[in-house]
């Protein structure tokens, strides 16, 4: 019996050897660089999310890993100087990313023609945004008969006030700032004059940014351009006659059109998503001299949100980065790559701070992507550099707060709810109880204290005088390049830009190479299971009890 029971043992130990070899032979196998031909064509697919932290996937067993902004970069950077690629293939195939993204994501495609190569992009029933990529690229085409939907610019806002009304339910916000219309979707039924003064503005803004970027591509005046959006949207057929695209063809024979001008008998291709994982052909951002860049994306909380994790920005987490990027010696500077438009009030403060920590012993560079607002906007005050996109959204330096009021529903209902009190404003938050006078007066009065203490950590800051913050803030969203003349922002620029202040601010020469560090690191498949699955696991009583066990799983994440 001693021998069989050893028997089993043993088979399990070897069972479990082999799927603990697989789990690490698999993996391995599968992200290992591919080879790359002279004379190569990279494919690049812009299509979902791009992000600036790279969410927990399954890759490289569930679909292509998915693009970051600095991945792209990189990805693009490298490419431009590797002698093998010979030419590019753009497929813009609606990528959500704001404008502050896709302008980075444009200058890059630039960079990399400037070099000679060939950019060909191929449209698909292409929005403004995919032909505002495509503009980088030398030659555009279309399918015959398909849709090139260019007709301008449109925004769209929803007010469901007369709809919480009919189901008997009181929104109670209070809200500092006259430009603070967060909840205003709740508490109006049409906007306010402040909030399409802004938005008209944004629009007006954004279509001169798309306008610019059609005159210089297709050789048109702004003028014939505006005439062009006017007309749209186009058939291939039409967008060919009126110059916005160069062919009405198939992919097949844009592709042999590509080949012979590369005087290639077969388009040689390699998708951008695996050469993103071939070393730099040369020196570049590889080098000893260490930049950390930390990704700081999603609404900020205090609590993570069950499966939505990678879509928020908790003070905890965001401590111990920046705890581990401050304690490395190593480290020499630090880009702060901000991507929130707020949240919590406290938690944003807790986060200033720590970036006021980080940047009493490094030098820190601000880098805001398509939105840094609110909370968003405070982080970037605990570093003495920022720089944003002239197409980011910033500012928006104000605070709102309250409540639903449910009574009218509960009433609908047949619910009824009896409140009992100690305390004069015991039940200021309930949701069964209106606001008082008394109520809406204290909510006011502590709204009141933290915009004047944002107001006054945005001016000491941005070295101004309180009154100077107020009259440009009252929650006014800005643009990126009003930002930069108000004095809210320092500079304007991308990833490039933040690279050559931080190795300004850090004293690296140029003839240094320098490395980019990315923080947090990119999980890696076993943590992206085990972290989607967390929220199951914290919920099962036999596994919370059993949390011992899962913390000596060498994973880096215990479930308690």
């Amino acid at each position: 019996m001693r021998n069989f029971l050893a028997g089993i043992l043993g088979g399990l130990l070897l069972a479990l050897l082999l799927c603990a070899s697989c789990l690490w032979i698999v993996p391995w196998w599968l992200e290992r660089p591919p080879s790359v031909a002279k004379g190569t064509t990279l494919v690049l697919r812009l299509s979902g999310t791009i992000y600036e932290q790279e969410p927990p996937t399954l890759y490289p067993f569930a679909g292509e890993r998915p693009w970051t902004t600095l991945r792209l970069w990189e990805t693009l950077r490298k490419a431009a100087a590797d002698p093998r690629i010979a030419a590019l293939l753009l497929f813009p195939e609606k990528p959500a990313a704001g404008w502050a993204k896709l302008a980075e994501i444009r200058n890059s495609l630039l960079l990399f023609r400037k070099t000679g190569k060939p950019v060909v992009a191929y449209l698909r029933s292409a929005t403004a945004r995919d032909y505002y990529l495509a503009t980088a690229a030398g030659r555009l085409a279309a399918p015959p008969g398909d849709l090139v939907d260019l007709k301008g610019l449109r925004a769209e806002l929803t007010y469901g006030r007369l709809a919480l009304d009919k189901l008997g339910i009181l929104p109670e916000f209070e809200s500092m700032g006259r430009y603070k219309d967060g909840a205003d979707i709740l508490t109006r039924s049409s906007s306010t004059p402040e909030t399409r003064q802004v938005i008209n503005n944004l629009l007006d803004s954004r279509l001169e940014s798309l306008i610019s970027a059609i005159s210089q591509s297709r050789g048109r005046t702004p003028q014939q351009v505006r005439q062009l959006l006017d007309e749209g949207p186009f058939l291939a057929a039409s967008a060919l006659a009126s110059g916005l695209i160069d062919a009405a063809q198939y992919e097949d024979q844009a592709r042999s059109e590509l080949a012979a001008a590369l005087h290639q008998k077969e388009l040689a291709t390699l998708p951008a998503a695996d050469y993103q994982r071939v070393r730099p052909p040369a020196p570049g951002l590889d080098g000893k001299q260490k930049i950390a860049f930390v990704a700081a994306q999603g609404d900020i909380l205090r609590s993570p949100i069950p499966f939505f994790d990678d879509q928020v920005l908790d003070p905890e987490s965001f401590a111990a980065t920046l705890k581990k990027v401050r304690e490395d010696d190593s480290i020499k500077a630090v880009i702060l790559r901000i991507d929130s438009p707020g949240g919590d009030a406290i938690a944003s403060d807790e986060m200033t701070r720590e970036v006021k920590r980080l940047a009493a012993v490094k030098p820190v560079i601000v880098s805001m992507a398509d939105v840094a607002a609110s909370g968003g906007y405070a982080l970037a005050m605990g570093a003495p550099t920022v720089v944003a996109y002239p197409e980011t959204i910033t500012g928006s330096i104000g605070v709102f707060f309250g409540k639903l009021t449910l009574t009218g529903l509960y009433d609908k209902l047949g619910i009824r709810k009896e409140i009992y009190t100690r305390g004069r404003f015991a039940a200021i938050d309930s949701d069964a109880q209106p606001l008082s006078n008394d109520g809406r007066r204290k909510l006011h009065e502590s709204l009141e204290a933290v915009y004047a203490d944002f107001v006054r950590q945005v001016a000491a800051s941005r070295k101004k005088k309180y009154d100077e913050i107020d009259r440009i803030a009252q929650g006014r969203v800005w643009l990126g390049s009003e930002a930069k003349a108000n004095g809210l922002v320092d500079d304007l620029g991308g990833i490039e830009r933040a690279i050559y202040l931080a190795r300004q601010r850090a004293s690296i020469s140029p003839q240094h190479q320098i490395r980019l560090v990315v923080f947090p690191s990119s999980p890696d498949w076993i943590h992206s299971l085990v972290q989607r699955l967390a929220p199951f696991l914290r919920s099962t009583p036999l596994l919370r009890l059993s949390s011992g066990v899962w913390k000596r799983i060498p994973v880096g994440l215990a479930v308690n």
